[in-house]
């Protein structure tokens, strides 16, 4: 665009991180994060969002619980049999999820378990609410990449859904969760569809 630099943009200059330093985050930029997240735009302003800040011992227990659930679709009763061929990428993101010194948990405090079914009504209430959360996770996201930060947006949680809302002590929807550390790694762009192939202009 005419005028206009990309050049260290966080929009553009933010990557998904799955290798992290052994470094503890400043829990003021870990506030700063959730400030950024907490202007997003939400639906009839309802903000629907709670985050679940877990490092040290809290983030092992919900490591262990992730696992349990992974081990649980493997071995016992699956709750998303179709999608069983995720899991290995699943047990990379708890991987990851190790790795990074703070996990943050992110919960639809309006929202219900997928598990459960729910009518039309409250089904486009949850759709309106989590995009208002996916704006809230932009900025955290967009807001660690100024701060120096790397981040992994997570939804793997799902394989684990019943076994983290317990350890979370929440009857709100488990959205996923968000890696944070600083990099050890600093991954090339991903291939993005071309502005053509995504949109189209009507005149």
């Amino acid at each position: 665009m005419s005028g206009y630099t990309f050049e260290n943009d966080p929009i553009f200059t933010r990557r998904s991180i799955r290798k992290f330093l052994k470094r503890d985050v400043p829990l003021s930029l870990i506030d700063a994060m959730i400030n950024a997240a907490i202007q997003a735009p939400s639906a009839k302003n309802r903000q629907p969002w709670r985050f679940i800040m877990l490092a040290g011992e809290h983030k092992a227990e919900f490591e262990r619980c992730m696992e349990s659930g992974l081990d649980r679709e493997e071995n016992g009763a699956p709750l998303l049999p179709r999608s069983s061929s995720g899991l290995p990428d699943a047990r990379n993101t708890l991987r990851i999820i190790k790795e990074a010194p703070l996990l943050i948990a992110v919960v639809n405090t309006n929202g219900k378990s997928p598990f459960v079914p729910v009518d039309s009504d409250d089904r486009v209430t949850e759709i309106c609410d989590t995009l208002s959360i996916g704006a809230a996770v932009q900025n955290m996201l967009l807001t660690a990449e100024k701060l120096g930060l790397g981040t992994l947006w997570i939804a793997n949680t799902c394989f684990a859904y019943p076994e983290l809302t317990e350890l979370l002590k929440t009857d709100g929807q488990l959205v996923g969760a968000v890696a944070v550390g600083y990099a050890d790694e600093a991954p090339m762009p991903r291939p993005r569809k071309s502005i053509e192939e995504i949109s189209e202009y009507r005149n």
